[in-house]
């Protein structure tokens, strides 16, 4: 089997011309060597796999050239290379420093290569210095880095810098089109600029990939083989996804995104991508600066069409969003929710731009309030699965179009913002004389408020009492859906009580309301609420006049007897036929409920019930 040798050594540039992407720099030392220019310390920077050794190399075997050499001739006898990263010490430098004195037996200079010099030790460095600011004439130094910071001041003012960049794409592109040539691979230009990517301004890394992704694939090098090799998320799928956001449809950019995961992808690297697929997009838009999409024709019109359909503020937009989503990706504790997120955002820009200029009378507020939240769009939710529905004041069910549902999410948050929570719970010590009653519809996505001060003009819903029990019972004090729920389960409190003329008010003793109040508790007992009962018998109501007081030690009681308060007052106002009885609950924190925890609590608690306990043990001389 013959011997392989890969495309960096193989291909390695023989002569100045051929360095790819240092035109600059080769074109410098050329002109140095013909005009007997040339510094006797050089130091060649920048990142790896850009061209340093190389063309240190080549300037060694150049400066050796006088016209009578062999062709082959490669002056090994007058190059020295010298690793300090494994020669770092203060002998091995004396020990060049030494062999520096001696001329060359061939050739015209001695030319001393030091790779990696960033890693010498300072003394190493110190004892360096002498030799390289005055060396003999027939000596010349290199040194290569790729950390310029790290050398001692020093030594960079004694050296001639040459800074190397980064190659481009396209230089490495074209370098790649070349190696496939000469090895008789048929390579797609796709496929080629993907490898340029990734290579990341180093051809060295680049003809690795290259060599790589030739075993994988054979002599038919395709742009699917390169990514399904590299792991590299093709940019169909941006194209795919961003269609996908500007038609709104939220369901199919979720499941694009699930099998985006599912191939072994991360968010993280999709979001990245996500913002440069934008940037692209924006960058296609003008021909002044569409030269800085660097892609392959094909893809190059791929990005034109889909840019021409995308609106610029959409692009700006998302790339904003993408961004900012980028940033908090790494903090974030469920990073998949967050890049669902982001793409729920893209998905409703352009729905805003379109529900803005529809309907701007009915919307307006809402968009203008809103400029930094995101609005599902309903297009894509019509299947029977996604359907809302409302209960009416009748019991029917009528679904709801989800234009209806965002005005009433709107007019929830209004209210709770309107509404105070001890106005919610019920917490004054006496009722209005004349209530206020609010019913909410949504006829055409409108909220319609009735308020009147006559009794005798409401037009009150007729429901059964267990329906309001029931539902009183399913509420939940964590939602926005709560506020209205409440208000509606007040309202039906109201409207099953007698008129408001035959009120009952009969007088009642304190013995009586603390017989109702019994009765109660049994009925809270046997209903397995708990806790509710704890609360209730923790004291003792007292009675002043129709007002009952109730004093509780903290907060959080206070607030589990409000939830409570509506079913209570109708029991003792039922109960004890007085319907002007209100509750007054107040917070004192300085009571405290005192348990019995040792053996000598537990004793003299059983004591203050009963005096005969002591007397027992006294006279049986008993211990505790």
């Amino acid at each position: 089997m013959e011997h392989f040798i890969v495309s960096a050594r193989k291909y390695r540039p023989a002569v100045f011309k051929d360095v790819v992407g240092q035109q600059a720099i080769t074109n410098t030392l050329e002109n140095a060597i013909e005009n007997n220019h040339l510094a006797q310390a050089l130091l060649f920077t920048g990142p790896r796999g850009v061209g340093k050794t190389t063309c240190a190399r080549i300037l060694a075997k150049k400066i050796n050239q006088d016209g009578t050499e062999k062709e082959d001739e490669d002056f090994a006898f007058n190059i020295f290379e010298l690793d300090a990263a494994s020669n770092n010490s203060v002998d091995d430098i004396r020990n060049l420093i030494d062999q520096v004195r001696i001329p060359p037996q061939v050739g015209k200079y001695k030319v001393y290569i030091i790779d990696e010099v960033h890693m010498l030790s300072s003394a190493a460095f110190n004892a360096f210095l002498k030799t390289l600011e005055e060396p003999p004439k027939h000596a010349i130094f290199i040194l290569a880095t790729t950390e310029k910071h790290k050398i001692i001041p020093t030594i960079l003012s004694r050296c001639q810098i040459f800074d190397f960049r980064r190659i481009g794409v396209r230089d490495i592109k074209n370098h790649l089109a070349d190696v496939a040539k000469a090895e008789n691979i048929d390579a797609e230009d796709d496929a080629l600029h993907i490898i340029a990517q990734k290579a990341d301004g180093a051809l060295r890394d680049a003809l690795s990939i290259f060599d790589r992704v030739v075993s994988f694939s054979g002599k038919n090098l395709t742009r699917e083989a390169v990514t399904e090799n590299l792991n590299v998320l093709d940019y169909t799928w941006y194209f795919q996804i961003t269609d996908l956001l500007l038609e709104n449809n939220i369901p199919q950019v979720l499941v694009t995104y699930n099998d985006i995961l599912s191939k072994g992808f991360d968010g993280h690297h999709f979001i990245m991508g996500l913002a440069s697929h934008f940037r692209d997009l924006l960058v296609c838009k003008n021909q002044v600066t569409i030269e800085l999409l660097e892609v392959g024709e094909q893809v190059k019109t791929m990005y034109f069409e889909q840019s021409q359909k995308t609106d610029t503020q959409f692009l700006i937009d998302g790339i904003d969003i993408a961004n900012t989503c980028d940033l908090k990706y790494k903090n974030s504790q469920n990073q998949r929710l967050l890049v669902e997120l982001c793409l729920l955002q893209l998905a409703s820009l352009t729905f805003q731009g379109e529900k803005k200029k529809l309907d701007p009378r009915v919307d307006g507020d809402l968009m203008n309030n809103s400029t930094n939240r995101f609005v599902i769009p309903p297009s894509h939710f019509k299947s029977e699965k996604f359907t809302s529905e409302k209960i009416t004041s009748a019991g029917n069910v009528v679904p709801q179009s989800p234009k209806k549902i965002e005005t009433e999410i709107e007019m929830e948050i209004e209210e709770s913002k309107a509404s105070e929570p001890s106005e919610e719970l019920g917490t004054e010590n006496t009722q209005p004389k004349t209530p206020v009653h609010r019913s909410f519809s949504s006829v055409g996505g409108e909220n319609q408020e009735q308020t009147t001060d006559n009794r005798e003009s409401q037009k009150v819903i007729e429901r059964p009492q267990i329906l309001a029990e029931r539902n009183a019972k399913k509420v939940s004090a964590l939602s926005l859906k709560s506020i209205q729920k409440k208000q509606e389960i007040k309202q039906e409190m109201v409207a099953n009580q007698p008129d408001a003329e035959n009120l009952p008010v009969n007088n009642f003793s304190e013995e009586e309301m603390q017989a109702a109040w019994t009765e109660y508790t049994a009925n809270v007992e046997s209903e397995g609420k708990f806790n509710l009962l704890s609360h209730l018998t923790m004291g003792v109501p007292k009675l002043d006049g129709s007002i009952i007081h109730l004093e509780f030690p903290n907060h959080t009681i206070k607030t589990e007897v409000e939830r409570a308060k509506y079913e209570l007052l109708s029991f003792l106002r039922e109960k004890l036929q007085n319907y002007e009885i209100d509750l007054d609950i107040i917070v004192n924190e300085t009571i405290t409920k005192r348990y019995a925890y040792t053996t000598r609590e537990k004793f003299e608690k059983m004591k203050e019930m009963n005096p005969l306990i002591e007397k027992l043990r006294q006279e049986f001389d008993l211990d505790i």
